[in-house]
């Protein structure tokens, strides 16, 4: 059960970091739940386990991480569709 949140917290806090940095509709759901996965596991691993905590995840670093990782995938996403 405790996946199940976690998997549900992880897209959620991708779909609010794609919906801060206006790339939430180019990359999809499922690369938002990655996205907030990654970028939990990044904002944590960089910041610490600090702030409210919702299903394991520090929410504030979390979602400083997730607004990275989809700063960084949207970056190169367009970067190779303007090649084509």
């Amino acid at each position: 059960m405790h996946w199940l949140w976690v998997l549900i917290v992880g897209a959620i806090i991708g779909a609010i970091a794609g919906a801060i940095t206006h790339h939430s509709g180019a990359m999809g759901r499922i690369s938002n739940i990655i996205a907030g996965l990654v970028g939990s596991a990044l904002g944590e691993a960089l910041l610490g386990h600090w702030g409210p905590q919702l299903a394991g995840m520090a929410i504030i670093p979390s979602l400083i991480g997730a607004i990275v990782v989809v700063a960084v995938v949207s970056f190169f996403l367009m970067r190779s569709s303007a090649k084509n």
